[in-house]
């Protein structure tokens, strides 16, 4: 696992916990050229504040503190 996936994970595990104290989860699928793809999972599927919960949260915090990263996608 390279570095920048390694602080992907690990930024991704300490929000993890209230995702899934809504209800959700999530699951980094793959990190590639920047881009961290994610699948979001339980009531975070379709949920009408992914956009912001993906956008200004999720995303925000790793651009900010990976050296790298560019944007977070979510896949289905």
């Amino acid at each position: 696992m390279d570095e920048t996936r390694e602080q992907v994970m690990s930024l991704i595990e300490k929000v993890r916990p209230y995702l899934i104290r809504d209800g959700g989860d999530i699951e980094v699928v793959n990190v590639e050229d920047g881009i961290v793809y994610v699948r979001m999972l339980g009531a975070c599927d379709g949920c009408i504040a992914l956009d912001v919960t993906l956008k200004q949260g999720i995303e925000t915090m790793l651009l900010e503190n990976v050296p790298g990263v560019i944007a977070v996608i979510d896949v289905d």
